[in-house]
């Protein structure tokens, strides 16, 4: 457990300031490597062949017409794969590629080396693929029907006959959602001369990819060194393997480097998705406003293969009601096997479709109710010492549920729509000019997220740090995979504020140089690899202290500036001094068979306001203010926070008005960002943050993973903004046109 309340020394760049990210010049000036610009001398190109049918029976693979080609020098097939014929992070049921049958469009069939990319496209093309069509399994009622099921979460508590006065009850859906982070797949592997390879990949878990990589390659884990990559973006999207195996089959065979890169269409097929849902509700209310009683069925589209889908399904149920006391719950979540294209983490992991569905009911119960939407939400807000309603566990530590409503609500509200402004970007229209500002309706609503931190359900969750001093300063190593999220900054300026030195660098190792940091996910890696770093750091400085004394410290416990190198050079002379850490949380439980338990290790919480301007006419939305007050624990860089938030509302924002993998029997018809609508800068809204700081006992310095709350009730609140303007339903997201115009209501 960290110590969150004993006062750390002051440092230069150390906890509570905005450090600027060191990536961050060589990243807006274009001078940053990202995986895609790697290079590797006799390099060749790989490409791969895809299925265009969703479900097929594979019939015939015939490769000799792309061997014939000049150039070309490898294609393989499933007959060609060296080990193990399955990946997959939990369970190994994907091929490395197709075999028997195709299950979803976009399917790998064979992978292709030659001389370059043109020719390794226009090879990988050539393979004759022969495919008997399938009937797609693509509706979700069916494949719960069929018993098409990669997990059943069944969650049970309180009095089976507890009932309510007051009863709404409705089916919400959300829509497959794209991570379109903006850099695409893209890998080098690099054999070694000696059996194994080094490989660069789309990656958020070193270690994971290699076991997986290991298997499928024939090789010891050791032959296998996964390095940290230069990601442009994750979102969950690189949790699960792409390319990797594929590039370290062709580098095997020919004995040199191998690089591959999606275009953009390729990459909507090679990763994971956020699982499209379907949620039946039931809420049950008495006439003061207490939830009695909730009944939830949850449907999640896993795609054919199952990934991740059995600990998403798991996040959907233990948090399908949302941040609120209930007596009675009643949850049955499915993850489902489909023939739509693959699905698994994505930020929120699970708990953004229940946020969307469980906030939606809660302004239909304020309205039966006569209440406002926010007193009715703090009627029922959950806060420490309250059980979460789901799972039974204990809140027993800081859950600002209350203090997040009252400091989102005390935000002042934007100004209303100035008659004589003629800016056409501050209307729905935009810039299109076909909405008159005398048509423009305003609309506000609110919602609430809660989620876990870390991973449950008695995971072995741990990560692995390093910390040592060198003549120049210190060096904290992590096989924490760097994304975007600000790992680069987080983890200096812990062993900063730890050792009392301000020449702290951060080495991101390979898999051979340092044990696992876990994955990159969960908002995990700042209370993992930062409390591993933490720990590290507090020997190797009573190390250094036994050896030099404490007169080289000013009186805040900083090592004195004058003194540092000198002190450092005499530290290092002889021996070495640095301390490696694994560290743990708490010990989590398994489920019950009514999905009771002490499941998380802790848990955070936020609450948006979205303000919107409709064209009901034309069905058009623009989000003119979001407001989001967010459990923070404590801030270690302000600015860094601020910038998730900015970034995860966006996300939200998008998949509230416009993100949708547009699918016709399994097949993607968008899949390109002409097609696959994003955010731009011109319809960011404007956004007010408050930081809400209430120390976790279980981050350093008691901080808490945040990055994925922006996300998850932005986009409840954008369509409860929309429903507000608007009177109408509104039981899916993305909230279409067609949906906004009409009669129906």
């Amino acid at each position: 457990m960290s110590e969150v309340l004993v006062q750390r020394p002051v440092v230069r760049g150390g906890v509570g300031t905005s450090v600027r990210r060191p990536d961050a010049v060589p990243k807006v000036t274009g001078r940053f490597d990202f995986l895609g610009d790697l290079h590797a001398e006799d390099l060749v190109w790989g490409a791969t062949r895809r299925a265009w049918l969703p479900h097929a029976r594979l019939v015939r693979v015939d490769v000799t017409p792309a061997l014939a080609m000049r150039g070309v020098h490898a294609v393989l097939t499933q007959d060609d794969v060296p080990g193990h014929r399955y990946q997959g992070q939990k369970v190994t049921d994907q091929p490395v590629l197709a075999e028997g049958e195709v299950r979803c469009w976009g399917e790998a069939v064979a992978v292709v080396a030659a001389a370059d990319p043109e020719t390794a496209r226009r090879a990988a093309a050539a393979i004759i693929v022969e495919l008997e069509e399938l009937e797609p399994l693509t509706d979700l009622d069916q494949a719960l029907a069929r018993g098409s099921v990669f997990r059943h979460v069944r969650v049970r508590r309180g009095d089976p006959d507890a009932r309510g006065e007051v009863v709404v009850e409705d089916t919400y859906t959300t829509a497959t959602q794209d991570p379109a982070a903006l850099g695409t797949e893209a890998g080098l592997a690099v054999p070694d001369g000696l059996g194994g390879l080094d490989l660069w990949g789309p990656t958020q878990w070193t270690h994971v990819d290699r076991t997986q990589l290991a298997a499928c390659l024939g090789l010891r884990p050791e032959q296998v060194r996964v390095q940290p990559c230069r990601l442009g973006g994750a979102f969950g999207s690189r949790e699960d393997l792409s390319l990797q195996t594929h590039l370290g089959m062709l580098a095997l065979r020919l004995g040199r480097p191998v690089k591959m890169v999606y275009d953009r269409t390729e990459s909507f097929v090679g990763h994971v998705k956020r699982h499209g849902a379907l949620m039946r509700y039931r809420h049950e209310a008495d006439r003061a406003g207490r939830l009695i009683r909730v009944e939830a069925q949850l449907l999640l589209d896993g795609g054919p293969y199952e990934m991740t889908s059995s600990a998403v399904v798991a996040n959907s149920s233990y948090f399908a009601l949302g941040p609120y006391r209930c007596q009675r719950v009643e949850v049955d979540g499915y993850a489902l096997r489909t023939n739509n294209p693959l699905s698994g983490a994505m930020r929120g992991f699970g708990a953004n479709q229940p946020c969307f569905a469980a906030e939606a009911q809660m302004d239909r119960l304020a309205d039966a109710l006569g209440l406002d939407p926010l007193e009715l939400r703090l009627r029922n807000a959950i806060g420490p010492g309250d059980h979460l309603a789901t799972t039974g566990q204990l809140i027993e530590h800081p859950l600002p549920t209350a203090e997040v409503l009252r400091s989102v609500a005390a935000i002042p509200l934007p100004d209303p729509p100035a008659a004589a402004d003629d800016d056409p970007r501050r209307l729905p229209g935009g810039t299109g000019l076909t909405t008159p500002r005398d048509r423009v309706v305003r609309g506000v609503g609110y919602a609430v997220g809660l989620k876990n931190l870390q991973f449950s359900e008695g995971f072995d969750d741990y990560a692995e740090a390093r910390v040592e001093l060198t003549a120049g300063g210190a060096r904290v190593h992590t096989a924490a995979i760097e994304v975007g999220q600000g790992m680069v900054t987080i983890l200096a300026q812990v062993v900063r504020s730890t050792l009392g030195m301000a020449e702290v660098e951060v080495v991101f190792d390979h898999t051979g140089r340092i044990g696992s940091a876990g994955s990159t996910s969960a908002s995990r890696q700042t209370q993992m690899a930062g409390n591993a770093a933490l720990e590290a750091a507090r020997v190797v400085r009573a190390q250094a202290l036994a050896r030099v004394g404490g007169d080289h410290l000013d009186d805040a416990g900083v090592w004195r500036g004058e003194q540092l190198l000198a002190s450092l050079a005499e530290l290092v002379a002889d021996a070495p001094v640095e301390h490696h850490v694994r560290y743990r949380h708490r010990p989590t439980e398994q489920p019950d068979a009514d999905g009771q338990g002490a499941l998380h290790v802790d848990f955070c919480v936020a609450a948006h306001r979205a303000v919107v301007d409709v064209d009901p006419d034309l069905g058009l939305v623009r989000v003119v203010e979001i407001a989001i007050a967010q459990d923070v624990g404590r801030a270690l860089n302000p600015q860094q926070l601020h910038g998730q938030i900015e970034g995860g509302i966006a996300q939200g924002m998008g998949h509230a008005i416009m993100e949708e993998v547009v699918l016709d029997r399994g097949v993607i018809r968008n899949a390109s960002f002409t097609d696959y609508l994003l955010p731009t800068c011109l319809d960011a809204p404007e956004v007010e943050a408050v930081l809400v700081e209430q120390p976790s006992p279980w981050g350093p310095f008691g901080a808490k993973g945040m990055a994925e709350l922006p996300t998850m009730s932005a986009t409840p609140a954008v369509v409860a903004a929309i429903r507000a303007a608007t009177g109408r339903a509104l039981t899916r997201a993305p909230v279409r046109p067609e949906d906004l115009v009409g009669d129906l209501r």
